[in-house]
């Protein structure tokens, strides 16, 4: 199966992890390991529910949910580290790698993602993909993050593309929301992978 572009797209927009790059297990793995560290287990669901949002915004939750006082710098530094052990295991996720490959320098096309631009830069040079983007909005780069449009409106300013013309690919929730926030063209690639 095929994902296909709208008629209407002038610009295209793509989530990092779970869309472009099959990153997801890494990040859980990471996850596990630290919190594990901190004495507290991580589920799947917890993961999935906040997929696409900053570990920064995430461990307050946390804390709030089980009661704990860890350190969001501290925390969010160590599963970088974790992750980043790994980050010899990325692989693309082909349909999505194929439309990156088929509409380069034909459409304008960015990055939205929620995590940090280091690190979504070295994910696109491991995968051999940095010389397709040179827009990469991530969690620095916005206040507000996914589910809200603020990450997805930041890359078609960027691109100069109006939102209604963009069409977003996600694989998350929050993301999801965020792209349709924005009133852009949104593509789940769930089904696609």
């Amino acid at each position: 199966m095929k994902i296909e572009i709208s008629k209407n797209t002038k610009g295209l927009i793509f989530d990092m992890d779970g869309t472009l790059a099959d990153s997801m297990p890494i990040h859980f793995k990471a996850w596990k390991l630290t919190a594990i560290e901190n004495g507290f287990e991580y589920t799947e669901k917890q993961f999935l529910d906040t997929a696409g949002m900053p570990t920064l915004k995430i461990v307050p939750l946390i804390n709030k949910e089980l009661g704990l006082s860890l350190d969001p710098v501290e925390f969010s530094r160590r599963k970088e580290e974790l992750f980043l052990e790994n980050i010899g295991d990325l692989k693309l996720i082909e349909p999505v790698a194929d439309i990156v490959r088929k509409y380069h320098n034909i459409l304008p096309m960015s990055i939205g993602t929620g995590g940090k631009k280091e690190i979504a830069i070295l994910t696109l040079k491991m995968l051999g993909f940095d010389k397709y983007f040179n827009i990469i909005v991530s969690a620095e780069d916005v206040k507000n993050h996914k589910p809200y449009p603020d990450t997805f409106l930041k890359c078609a300013e960027l691109m100069n593309v109006p939102p209604e013309f963009c069409q977003v690919f996600e694989d998350g929730e929050m993301g999801l929301i965020a792209a349709e926030r924005a009133g852009m063209i949104v593509t789940d690639v769930r089904p696609y992978l």
